[in-house]
Parts: structure tokens; sequence; C-alpha cells
């Protein structure tokens, strides 16, 4: 194969990017001019280790992470460097608490607190809710937040969100930063990160990374590309404007994995693919363009204005197992496949202001957002012959009857969504060792859709309050004991809101209630520990089908756990990201998919991650990471357990010069056999052997 082609536009891209940069600069140059000062620029992180002493995220304020009354993960770009990690699953693998779901092979999917969610997803806390494999080459941080968020990101949520914080434009530093990267599979990757102030007061960035994909599974390949140009101005001494483009291009093979055999998923075929080389694909373009505002009218009165619109085009099709392998060693294969064109827009205001009244210091926090998301989706199945199902013989290369075709078009629909929300929150200190955080949210959430189908058009609207309550005592400045309640929904179309039917347009929006409690101690500056216990509750439920996928109602259910994290610089030279969580899950009501006790599926009851990297000289350092799982069922029918499973991880980093190293991270050092993800009872994911991967980096 020659990737000649995919590298010129990949070049071309990286080269329009670089000249839109240069066509804005002297705009906003102008609009910079009669600056006199720069305004002071907040960074949240500590440079050159893991942990993060604060985050916008979780309150949309400057708040430590010791004060937020929640759970929360931060996963820095060192971590990430360190473990070798370009895509945002293999990420969250070694967050505690969340569970990865298969997502059929063309999309993230996680499961949180025991909630399944393809559309918890944001950018720089703007929602990003399109199903595709998000990238991290421009993330300078992840951050996982833990129960219900419907305060400060609306509606879903109800397990928690995943946040990507974007590489910020400089000012000060002219940077030069590029990787390159091969596997042992034949997987390779480019990227670079190069920067550069224009003038004191215009800073530019742009970030690109070009990917091929290979794997240990047959037939797998595809490539990635993607390039975010990034520009900021500060306009005056309290106002700064950033403007980010960018554009993501994946397309690969669509695998969904292996079936299963008497309960268990079938060993002894971990590359052999059950699919179409011509039919299984999945190819997405994406555009996210953002801009945002912010200024200080004070030291003690803040603004900032954010504004997003997003385009998705995507297509993906598949042929795929139905059934467990029979007695008689065949396996019935199904497909489809679909498109889908979404269109996003966000705006969204905040207004912060910190004071005293009475000798109570208070951060006041009032903001909205107004969002559209507009969606035309298609669907047509797999036909084999005249039928749409087909049995074929089981064996390491699998053979398919000719002649696979799609069509006729079997759903069509068309939808529009428009939330417009307004919150409050205030987070209030009453002397030097109790806080509060308390607020609000109002969401007026209004779908429509139209079957082309079959014609019908549905349409529902949902006003839903949404509140928050933390308490926070601080019997000293690094330690936190704190409580809190949340509440969250979902409007009853699933997460992607594509179309609604008679039944959907009549349900009461799932709820989601999470209890919680917790304990977060700065150890030093640079280390962190949070220990969290938690309840979480959610009614009118909807969970996936084990046969068909489809999603069908559950009534109650109820998660429980402890999570506890540590995170950062445990001595001189070793740094450390270390998780647990224990969870338990159960269905509490029942319904024609599943009895009142019956286990949630995908919540492996233990959950344990370790990576940490020691420094040995001034050039040398060593890595090693843990990954446990306890069993899991895949769906909520309980017929099919995932075993538990161990993976060891490891690293070796040499610094060649100050401005050239070389890192080699190995996965899976013993070679385990096992399976980390599933989406139904018989697509379930064949982990990776032993692998590694050879990292070169240059820096000026």
């Amino acid at each position: 194969m020659t990737h000649t082609p995919r590298l010129r536009q990949f070049a071309l891209l990286c080269t329009s990017a670089l000249g839109t940069l240069g066509w804005a600069a002297p705009a906003m140059a102008e609009m910079a001019a009669d600056a006199a000062d720069s305004p002071t620029i907040i960074v949240y992180g500590r440079p050159d280790g893991y942990d993060t002493e604060k985050t916008p995220t979780a309150t949309k304020t400057s708040t430590p992470l010791v004060d937020v009354p929640q759970a929360m993960n931060v996963i820095s770009r060192e971590q990430l460097n360190d473990q070798g990690i370009d895509s945002l699953g293999d990420a969250l693998r070694f967050v505690p608490g969340v569970v990865l779901g298969q997502g059929e092979g063309h999309r993230d999917q996680i499961t949180l607190r025991g909630q399944s969610s393809t559309a918890d997803f944001f950018v720089d806390g703007l929602r990003d809710d399109a199903q595709y494999y998000r990238p991290l080459y421009n993330a300078e941080r992840v951050e996982v937040l833990k129960g219900a968020n419907a305060l400060i990101f609306g509606r879903g949520g109800g397990g928690g969100v995943i946040n990507r914080v974007s590489k910020a434009p400089e000012y000060d530093r002219t940077r030069v930063g590029a990787n390159a990267s091969v596997d042992t599979f034949g997987g390779w990757t480019l990227s670079a990160d190069l920067g550069a102030p224009l003038s004191d007061t215009i800073g530019t960035r742009i970030n690109a990374a070009y990917e091929e994909f290979d794997n240990h599974r047959q037939n797998y390949g595809g490539h990635f590309i993607g390039v975010t140009p990034t520009i900021g101005a500060q306009l005056g001494e309290a106002t700064t404007l950033t403007v980010t483009y960018e554009y993501a291009e994946d397309d690969r093979l669509t695998d969904r994995g292996v079936p299963s055999r008497a309960g268990q998923p079938l060993t002894g075929y971990d590359a052999t693919f059950f699919g179409s080389v011509d039919h299984n694909r999945s190819e997405v373009t994406a555009h996210l363009a953002h801009m945002r505002l912010d200024h200080a009218f004070s030291d003690s009165l803040s603004a900032n204005f954010n504004a997003q619109y997003a385009h998705y085009d995507k297509y993906y099709g598949n042929v795929f197992p139905r059934a467990a392998v029979t007695a008689a060693n065949t396996v019935e294969l199904t497909g489809y496949n679909s498109t889908t064109v979404r269109e996003n827009g966000i705006v969204q205001g905040n207004l912060v202001w910190t004071g005293d009244t009475g000798g109570i210091g208070h951060t006041l926090l009032l903001g909205f957002e107004a969002a559209t998301q507009d969606t035309a989706a298609t669907r047509a199945d797999a036909r084999f012959g005249g039928a749409t199902v087909t049995s074929v013989a089981l064996a390491k290369q699998i053979t398919l009857p000719s002649g696979i075709t799609f069509g006729p078009i079997t759903s069509s629909s068309v939808s529009d969504v428009r939330a417009l929300s307004a919150y409050v929150q205030d987070q209030i200190d009453i002397g030097e060792h109790l806080k509060l955080v308390a607020g609000l949210r109002y969401d007026d959430f209004r779908i429509t859709s139209t079957n082309r189908i079959n014609g019908f058009k549905g349409q529902r609207s949902d006003g839903k309050w949404s509140p928050r309550l933390g308490v926070i005592i601080k019997p000293q400045d690094n330690l936190s004991l704190y409580a809190s309640y949340a509440k969250s929904f979902l409007p009853q179309s699933g997460d992607q809101f594509t179309v609604l039917d008679a039944t959907t347009q009549a349900l009461a929006p799932e709820s989601f209630r999470n209890l919680e409690a917790g304990v977060k101690w700065d150890i030093s500056t640079a280390l962190a520990f949070t220990l969290a216990a938690y309840q979480l509750d959610r009614t009118n439920t909807r969970a996936t089908d084990p046969v068909t996928g489809n999603v069908v109602q559950t009534g109650k259910s109820r998660t429980q756990g402890i999570e506890a994290s540590l995170v950062g610089q445990l001595t001189d030279g070793l740094q450390v990201s270390l998780g647990y969580a224990l969870q338990d899950g159960e269905i509490r009501a029942t319904t024609t998919a599943a009895p009142a006790g019956r286990r949630l599926a995908q919540l492996p009851r233990h959950q344990l991650s370790a990576w940490g990297r020691y420094q040995l000289t001034d050039k040398l350092g060593i890595g090693l990471g843990l990954l446990h799982q306890s069993s899991q069922f895949s769906t909520i029918s309980s017929a099919v357990r995932m075993p538990a499973f161990t993976r060891l991880d490891a690293g070796v980093f040499y610094d060649v010069s100050d401005r050239i190293a070389l890192q080699l991270n190995v996965e899976n050092l013993t070679d385990a056999d096992y399976f980390p993800s599933a989406h139904t009872d018989n697509n379930i994911t064949a982990g990776e052997p032993l692998n590694a991967k050879l990292t070169l980096r240059v820096k000026y």
C-alpha cells in the first residue's frame, strides 16, 4: 500500500492551517495594537508531573481540585506521553471506575458508574457528542468527572463525563516539537507541535498528526489525519481572545470482535475477523471551530463567552456475528450500514464574581447555554442473497458468501434538538473550615424528528431542574472531607437523539441521582490522594438488548462503589498514577429485559490500575504499568461472562540530548489472553497480545 496521497493531503492541510494563521494574525494584531500590558495567564497544572492542582471544568471557576466536592481524575500530557498513548480509549483504561465499551468498532463508548454512553464527551467544556474515535494529539490533558453533572454540562452525564482540554497558544516562547513512532504490528504515527508568538500580544500554535492503523486482527487497517491551528490575541490588559479550528479524518476497518461459545468469549480465534473486508468500513470527517473570549472587569468580576460549531459526516458498514457459535461449529452473521450527518452549534456565557458578604466568602457563577443539533441518519440491512442472516463455518479464516449487498434503506430520519439553559452556582466560604457549593440549572430541551420511512413526526419538550449541593469540611488547607448530591436527566430518545417514536415521545426523561462522600488530600505540592464512596440511582432506565443490540427499557437500577486514586510525585524521580474501584450494580425493577436483582452489565467488581515512571539517571528512566479487571457480564442478559484479566505494561525512556529522546513502550508484557470490552453477547473485543512501540521525540 502506498501512503503518498494521504501524506500529501496531510501536508496540504498543515500548510493551509499555517496559512490561515498567517492570514488571521494581522487582523488580530491590529485589534491588539493598543494593548499596554499583557493580562495574567492562568496555567492549570504542575509542569513536568502527573498531578494537576486546578481546573475550571468541574465548577466553571478557578477552583483547586481539593475543594471540588466530586470525584475527578485528570490524565496529564506528561502521563499520556510516558505511556505512549494516542487515543482516548487507551487513556481511559487507567482511570478507576471507567469501563470501555466496544462501540461496535467505530466509536468511543464508555460505562461510568454503571451508565453506558456514546455522547458524554466534551472538548474544552463544550459538547462533542457525535459517534467517532477522539484523538489526543491536541490534548493538554483528559479530565474524567464522576457522577451526575447536569449543572455544569446539561442533559446526560449521569455516570460522569469526559472532557479534553486543548493545547493553548503561547505568547512568550517558540515551540518546535515532533514525534515519530512505529509498533510491532506495523502501525505508525507522525505528529508535530509548533508554536510561536507573532508579537507581544499574538500567540499561535498548530498541532497535527497522521496515524496509520494496524493491530493483531486480520485485515485491520486504516488511517487518521488531524490538524488543529490555534491563535490567541491579548486585546488589552484584561481581555483575551482564542480561536481554534480542528479537522479530523478517520478511516478504518469496522471490527466487532469475536462471538461467544458456552457462555464465554470464543477462545483460540483472537485474530479471526468475523466480517467482510469489502463492507466493514468506518469513515468520519469532523470539523470543529471554537472561539473563547475572556474579560476581567476587575479583580473580583470576570466573564467568558464561548462559541462552537461542529460538523460531522460519517458512514459505517459492518457484517458481524449475531449469535453464539453452535454445537455444529457454525456462526450466524448479519449486518447493516449507516450514514449520519450532524451539525452542532453551541454558545455559552459565564459571569464569575468573588467577594464577601458579612464576612462570608462567595464565588458566584451565573451562566447560560444555547445549543442546536441537526441530524440526518439512514440505515440499510445487509443482504446475503435474499436473506438478512447467513451461517458460515467456524474457521481461522472465515469464508463469506459472495454478493453481499446493503439495501433497501430500512431507517431514515431527520431530527432537530434545541436546548436553552440557565444556571447559578455559589461557592460559599464560612470561616476557615467550612465550604458549601450550591447550584441550580434549568434546561428547556426540545426534540422534533421525522421518520422518513413511515412519515411519523415526533416531538417532545422537557423542562428540567438539575440541582447540585456539596458540603466541604477543611481541617487544614490541603485536606477536604466532602459530601454531595447531584441530579441529571436524559430525554427518552437515546443519547444520540436521532428519531422519536410514539413510545419515546411520551415517556418521562430518565433521571440520575448521585450521592457521594469522600476525602481529598494534597499530600504534597505534587501528590494528591482521593477516596470517594457513591450511590447512583437511575430511574426509567434503558439498556442494550443482548441479541439485537437495540435499546430497551429496564426500569430502575442502582450502582454503588468506592473509588481511590493517588497521582503525582511519590518520591524524588518517581511519578505515579494509581487507581482502584470497587463497584456493584443491579436492576431494581423487573421488566421484560431483566428481572430485579440482576447484575448490571460491563461492571466489573474490581478494577485496579497502576502506572509509574522512575528516573534512574538524568538520561535514563523506566516505567511499569498494571491493569486488572475482574469478570463482568457483556450485557444484562447475564448469559456471557467475560473473564477477569491482568495486563502488565513497561517503558524505557532515554534522553539522547536535551532535544532528542527515545522511548520504548511494551504492552501486555506477559502476553496474556484477555477480552477487555464488548457491545453485545457476541461482539466481544479480543485484547492485543505482546507488542511494542518505539517513539522518537524531538524538541527545540
